[in-house]
Order: C-alpha cells, then sequence, then structure tokens
C-alpha cells in the first residue's frame, strides 16, 4: 500500500552517504578529512547554468573545489572543498533504476570524491566496487 509511504528525506540519504563514507578505506577518508559532504533538495541555479543542466534533475551530484592533482602549497586557501548530493535528481533516478537507493548513493558520493582527488574514471570504478553495499 503506497498510500502511506513517503519519499526518501534529506536525512535518510544523508544516513546512506554517510554509511558509505564509512565504508572507504580509511586512508582514503583521512586524505579527503577536510572534504564537506552535503546533501540539498536540488542544484542552486548558479551550479546549474555554470553546469549547463536543462532541468534541475539533470545534476545528481557535484564536486566544488580545486582537485588535490591542481592544488599547490602556496596556493591561499579558499572555500572549502564540498561534495554536494541532490536529493530529488537522485530520486527521480533511482525510480527509473535498477540499483538500490544505497548503491546509487554511493556511486555519487565516490565519483564526486573521486574528482577531489583528480581520478580516471577506472580509479573511481575500482574505489566504488571496493565499498559497494
Amino acid at each position: 500500500d503506497w498510500r502511506e509511504a513517503t519519499a526518501p528525506s534529506l536525512a535518510d540519504v544523508e544516513q546512506l552517504a554517510k554509511a558509505a563514507w564509512e565504508r572507504l578505506p580509511s586512508e582514503f577518508r583521512q586524505m579527503c578529512a577536510d572534504v564537506i559532504i552535503r546533501v540539498d533538495e536540488f542544484p542552486t541555479e548558479d551550479v546549474l547554468d555554470a553546469m549547463e543542466a536543462e532541468t534541475p534533475f539533470d545534476i545528481m551530484g557535484l564536486y566544488q573545489g580545486v582537485s588535490l592533482d591542481r592544488k599547490s602549497v602556496s596556493d591561499v586557501p579558499r572555500e572549502p572543498d564540498m561534495v554536494f548530493l541532490y536529493r530529488r535528481p537522485i530520486l527521480d533516478y533511482w525510480a527509473e533504476g535498477d540499483e538500490t537507493l544505497g548503491q546509487l548513493v554511493t556511486h555519487i558520493l565516490v565519483h564526486e570524491i573521486g574528482h577531489h582527488f583528480g581520478f580516471s574514471d577506472d580509479d573511481m570504478e575500482a574505489l566504488e566496487a571496493s565499498v559497494q553495499m
């Protein structure tokens, strides 16, 4: 009976992201300990414009910052490095697919953190395989 069912909340998606984070190798987590992970409903208008997205549902996650392979010790710190997960686009994609919500959140989180390290798609795929539920 779906009449009383509710969609996973921001807190639910945060819990899934936290569980995925905790499954990452400890040395990996230590190297990105300063990265902030945040769950929002949708990307901002500025993000949508910068990414040339057609709709707010086009972006499920975003890494915002300077990847480690592009940082210099002489860089002046700017804003903190952040990973955004966007709940509504994630839920929309999840409803159409075969993955569990946990698998999808893990995939997006690993992919976006991978940008922090400047990982290739192959590197991200290998890391994701090691933490998948």
